[in-house]
């Protein structure tokens, strides 16, 4: 059962000067049928002082977001699919309005330390749930929650279409400046459209010259997806001392892998042997790497479209479950390093001609929120003591921790019949084989 939230106000606030009446492309890359849903953060505020003015709060932020959309005046716009026949989708700017809620909640602020009971617990504190992102609703939703404890939850949602995970930090950093005061309206920063950047050059028709498995679908040998009908919320912290535990399990020619590298590996090693596959089921760990620096020549600074493209891991499950961590690690460094301007430039093109999507089957996907810069959004309440998802779900999510830049924290939901088993092994970082 979710928990009790009552609206109080719900408001489309358009940019506070005026922006241009066009339609703009989006990209092949932002048009992915799998990047069709909704962003959704959750950023948890406890106020240091006693009394807060909560009217000149919810007018500061409203006016704060009305001026963050005049440079991003796309979010104000609407999605829709193209209308000239052509595939992919477009934005029609006309500056429609993003959508402001105002609510109430009987939530305290230290029910948000943990996982939340269920997946889906904290749904109403960003109320409007956009299931079809096509269909004529504000790509970008911000409700204000106040809790009973006089703490404060800032629900964010993004259409996906519209930007990454790193151009939405970039439009929350400028929101937060603005609603502190930090950022005068004259000094903003240019932000870049330019979506053609991440289209298929029809002059230059590539022969793919590698395998790209994360769009390659896999027999199904275990019923896969029937496995996670029942979900149980899980989290997680791992701080400094917790990987470098890790990086001992391995040899000396894998030590110098990333952080990211040792514990996206120990995590999926861990979620594969927790739910018992069989065997010979292929698993995946598909995960978000950012192109703006990899391709050729690099995207413009303040590109804030989608410019990522997923790496993919790929093995036997046996292989996972019975081979040591340093396995898995070399998985995750070969499918990162794989990624160039070619890799970048067939992924544009497949999606664009054929659709291409990930499937589902044997699969874990991996999002790294820890680097987005989430855990510096002030919007005058000082920063956010929790950061994470609105809802648990099967995707991991990696986490920035309140006070602690060295700390990660691991958020994803498994099958309830596997959840003692992950979290005993993904706790267990001292006796696992190389």
């Amino acid at each position: 059962m979710s928990s009790s939230v009552h609206v109080k106000e719900a408001i489309l606030i358009t940019p506070s000067d005026p922006t241009p009446i066009q339609v703009l492309p989006l990209s092949a890359l932002d048009s992915q049928l799998f990047l069709r849903f909704t962003i959704e953060y959750l950023l948890v505020y406890k106020p240091s002082r006693h009394v807060l003015d909560k009217l000149a709060t919810v007018n500061r932020i409203k006016a704060a977001l009305g001026r963050a959309l005049v440079p991003y005046y796309p979010l104000a716009g609407r999605v829709r699919a193209r209308t000239n026949g052509s595939a992919g989708l477009e934005v029609v700017c006309r500056a429609q309005g993003a959508a402001f809620i105002q609510a109430a909640s009987d939530l305290t602020a230290e029910e948000f330390e943990g996982a939340p009971r269920h997946n889906t617990q904290w749904r109403k504190l960003l109320s409007l749930q956009v299931t079809d992102v096509l269909k004529g609703a504000p790509p970008l939703v911000v409700q204000l929650t106040w809790l009973s404890d006089g703490s404060a939850t800032l629900g964010v949602g993004f259409n996906h279409c519209l930007c990454d995970g790193i151009g939405s930090a970039e439009f929350l950093n400028l929101f937060s400046e603005l609603a502190t005061g930090k950022q005068k309206f004259t000094q903003l920063n240019r932000q870049v459209w330019n979506r053609y950047l991440m289209d298929p050059n029809i002059y230059n028709k590539r022969i793919y010259q590698q395998n790209h498995p994360e769009f390659n679908k896999v027999p199904d040998l275990c019923n896969f997806n029937s496995r996670f009908s029942q979900l149980a919320p899980t989290s997680v912290t791992f701080n400094r001392s917790r990987v470098n535990e890790l990086k001992k399990l391995l040899t000396y020619s894998q030590s110098s892998c990333t952080s990211f590298e040792v514990l996206s590996a120990h995590i999926w090693k861990s979620w594969a042997t927790s739910l018992n596959l069989a065997p010979n089921q292929i698993v995946k760990l598909l995960f978000t790497i950012n192109i703006r620096n990899r391709v050729k020549p690099s995207l413009p600074i303040g590109y804030y479209g989608n410019g990522f493209v997923l790496g993919c891991a790929q093995s036997s499950a046996r292989d996972l479950v019975e081979k040591g961590l340093g396995y898995a690690v070399g998985l995750v460094k070969r499918a990162k390093e794989r990624v160039d301007d070619e890799y970048v430039r067939e992924v544009v093109e497949s999606v664009s001609s054929n659709g291409t999507s990930p499937d589902s089957v044997g699969v874990l996907i991996m999002s790294q929120w820890s680097k987005l810069g989430l855990e510096k959004i002030d919007i005058g309440m000082g920063r956010p003591v929790e950061v994470g998802p609105v809802c648990c779900d099967r995707y991991c999510i990696l986490l920035p921790v309140y006070d602690q830049k060295d700390s990660v924290k691991v958020n994803v939901a498994v099958p309830t019949s596997a959840v003692d088993k992950y979290l005993y092994l993904l706790n267990t970082t001292t006796t696992i084989g190389t």
